[in-house]
């Protein structure tokens, strides 16, 4: 059998493996492993544990230490357990395919049953049908026909199934990069089915601001506190550091959705929550403000920039107490390119069907935990996935399509795949 029949006959046989994909799926799917709070994390580590272990993978599970991953907010509970399973497929390098496990809530106005997999309308649905247990389904769906076919692989896939990307101050993807767990080259889907090439991501910092007043009767309010109304000056303030920070402009090329505009650091007042009723004056106000940094700004500038604003603000304020806390935290991603890229770049044009002149560098003003990965000492990160502007990703109804699971998957399998030659006609 000739290299190119057996690539062939192994794209094909993804092609026809649309019946497992989303029996796999399914099963993924019905496992709530949403953050907050994670506490599903164990049970879908022994759902991948099975689903892995007949491919030959050797399994290593990984828990994150308590005492790095809990929250001042007690947001996070349950045992934070990541899933390691290495190939040794033969080949001289390994390529670490990283996906969280972890969802966002279900949240409210689905018209589908959210922790399982709905077939209609030509679509999949399903909170993570798209981010991103369908990419872990598709990654699957590539080892499995590459073992049916026999076909030789120039990378040993060690897949990173992982913790806390979508919340938390401390991801397992973090801890295993620093405990030196993994190396070589890391392939991200926490991307989209876009032909890009990944320019990084900016940081991000959630800081929760708990203002503590007095209570009393909104009638006779005597010597009650408002807690709202005291942390007036400090929304003003917010408001006037916003419009500061966010005159900062990125080196980082922005998407093409932005039509030339620049990305710029961000501030947003995200939630607020006080009072409950009209007769009486609240005594705790909760403010949560989310900054994303450029890969340009330290952390330590940003983190003091925000709390020395808070603190002036506050300083006179007739407020009981003022607590800050940083409950969320993820580093800026910086030129992660490296001499993998063409490779995954024809792969891509391979399953997806991209034309070599559509791909186009750019970054984002969102975030990732692969800046960790970079600090730990990883620079090349490859970055793919299923995420569609239109497949409503964090939102009700969230769904991909079995066409982008098949495309992915033969991405997949054509960057791992020996006889995958990327020629200047993919």
């Amino acid at each position: 059998m000739t290299t190119n029949t057996r690539l062939n006959n192994a794209l094909e046989l993804i092609a026809c493996d649309g019946e497992q994909i989303k029996e796999e799926l399914q099963r993924m799917l019905t496992v709530d492993t949403c953050f907050p709070p994670g506490a599903g994390y164990g049970d879908f580590c022994e759902l991948m544990a099975g689903l892995l272990a007949p491919l030959r993978f050797t399994l290593q599970r990984v828990s994150v230490p308590e005492t790095l991953w809990r929250s001042p907010d007690d947001s996070a509970q349950g045992e934070r357990v990541n899933l390691l399973a290495s190939l040794n497929a033969g080949a001289a390098e390994n390529c670490n395919l990283y996906f969280h496990t972890d969802t966002v809530p279900a949240g409210d106005g689905w018209r589908f049953p959210p922790l399982a997999l709905t077939q209609a309308e030509g679509k999949l649905f399903g909170r993570g049908a798209a981010d991103m247990k369908g990419t872990i389904a598709a990654a699957l769906a590539a080892v499995r026909a590459a073992q049916a076919c026999g076909l030789p692989l120039r990378f040993n896939p060690v897949f990173l199934l992982c913790t806390d990307e979508e919340g938390g101050l401390y991801p397992g993807i973090r801890y295993l990069a620093e405990q030196h767990l993994f190396n070589g080259h890391l392939l991200s889907f926490n991307g989209g089915a876009v032909p890009r090439i990944w320019s990084g991501c900016f940081g991000s910092i959630d800081c929760k601001v708990i203002i503590t007043g007095r209570s009393a009767h909104s009638g006779d309010p005597g010597h009650g506190i408002n807690a709202i109304e005291v942390a007036l000056p400090l929304m003003n303030a917010l408001a006037d550091l916003k419009a500061q920070v966010e005159q900062r402009i990125s080196a980082m090329p922005a998407p093409p959705h932005y039509n030339g505009k620049p990305l710029n650091s961000l501030l947003t007042l995200a939630a607020a929550q006080g009072g409950s009723k009209g007769s009486t004056i609240p005594e705790r106000f909760e403010l949560l403000i989310n900054r994303r940094y450029a890969p340009e700004e330290a952390f330590d500038d940003v983190w003091k920039e925000l709390t020395d604003c808070i603190d002036r603000a506050m300083r006179d304020s007739r407020a009981l107490d003022v607590t800050q806390q940083m409950i969320g935290h993820l580093a800026p991603v910086a030129d992660p390119g490296g001499p993998h890229w063409p490779r995954w770049q024809a792969a891509l044009t391979q399953g997806f069907g991209f034309r070599p002149d559509e791909f186009a560098p750019w970054g984002s003003s969102t975030s990732s935990d692969m800046g960790w990965v970079q600090q730990a000492g990883i620079q090349e990160i490859l970055l793919g996935g299923l995420t569609r502007p239109d497949n409503r990703t964090h939102a009700a109804d969230e769904y991909t399509t079995m066409a982008d699971l098949v495309a992915l998957s033969q991405s997949i399998l054509a960057y791992l795949a020996d006889d995958f030659q990327p020629t200047q006609g993919h």
